[in-house]
């Protein structure tokens, strides 16, 4: 199969090729997903530069990317949750970075797949797991319900839109900051923008006098604007800044659940969830696919079209 590959670690592409390798080996309990949409993340070229070697060991050479959107062509021993040409989704994290999904097939564990929604295209689906996962994670942690005042950092992005779209679901009222340019887009989603940078802190005390009960950092680097907004006995969690474990926050790290993306699946399903695709790519294209989630600035997701 054709399939993105690099040996060795790089904070640029220069290792990045597209190549021919052999398809995926099927265990029990896994099934073989034909790729037809693969979401890209910032993980993906943190991977890449060798950031997260202290916790995931590499084999080369490796297939980057973990969220998945495609076809069952084939089923692993002792495998019924699924049959094949059931259209699926998956954030198809492996215990080791090896054989990930910017490819033309990928296996993936079935308790860590779910059924795409006809409501999302297969753009939108390969851009749903990862980022979707990790927005639902932190608000399940921090429990978020009616009554919460939510602030997202990074409101307009892949897994900020998404954290927007499930804190209103959940009858939250949310305020998100992004640059003036996404304001509009995120009073779509149904958040009330703030503009971030210098004086976020009295915008956001603008809104809320009395402080906010929960604040999700997809940011980093915002431990002094949480103390400054957050109300007693208020939660807060970060997917970028373990140190705020320290202030008695959560750091996340979202882990593969069919279950859980199931229950994001169903937010599509009835309209309460959509995913903005902001740009696609082809599978000999993924380079520049990492270069524009390197720059930081992308609103909504990525997506490789193999």
């Amino acid at each position: 199969m054709r399939a993105a590959t690099y040996d060795s670690f790089a904070t640029d592409n220069a290792p990045l090729r597209v190549t021919e390798v052999a398809d995926p080996k099927l265990g029990p309990g896994e099934v073989l997903i034909r790729v037809r949409a693969a979401g890209v993340n910032p993980v993906d070229w943190k991977v890449m530069a060798g950031y997260l070697e202290p916790m995931l060991k590499a084999v080369f050479p490796v297939i980057p990317g973990w969220d998945v959107a495609g076809e069952v062509v084939a089923l692993g021993p002792d495998t019924p949750e699924f049959t094949v040409g059931d259209e699926v989704m998956a954030y198809a994290r492996k215990d080791v970075v090896h054989a990930g999904t910017f490819a033309e097939f990928v296996a993936v564990a079935a308790d860590h797949v779910a059924r795409k929604p006809a409501e999302l295209d297969w753009a939108q689906a390969g851009g749903l797991p990862l980022a979707g996962m990790t927005a639902q994670r932190c608000l399940d942690r921090m429990n978020v319900a009616p009554g919460d005042t939510l602030v997202v950092y990074g409101a307009s992005g892949g897994v900020g839109s998404l954290a927007v779209q499930i804190g209103r679901d959940r009858g939250a009222r949310v305020i998100g900051t992004a640059s003036e340019r996404n304001h509009d887009f995120l009073r779509e989603l149904g958040a009330e923008p703030v503009a971030y940078g210098e004086g976020e802190v009295e915008r956001i005390r603008e809104l809320t006098p009395d402080g906010v009960t929960t604040v999700a950092d997809f940011v980093g680097g915002q431990l002094d604007v949480t103390r400054a907004i957050l109300a007693e006995g208020g939660r807060h969690t970060s997917t970028t800044d373990d140190t705020v474990e320290k202030e008695g926050g959560h750091y996340i790290w979202v882990r593969p659940n069919g279950a859980k993306l199931t229950e994001l699946a169903d937010l599509a399903k009835r309209g309460a969830l959509r995913v903005e695709v902001s740009r696609t790519f082809i599978l000999p294209e993924v380079g520049k696919a990492l270069d524009a989630s390197r720059s930081g600035h992308t609103r909504g997701k990525l997506v490789v079209l193999p």
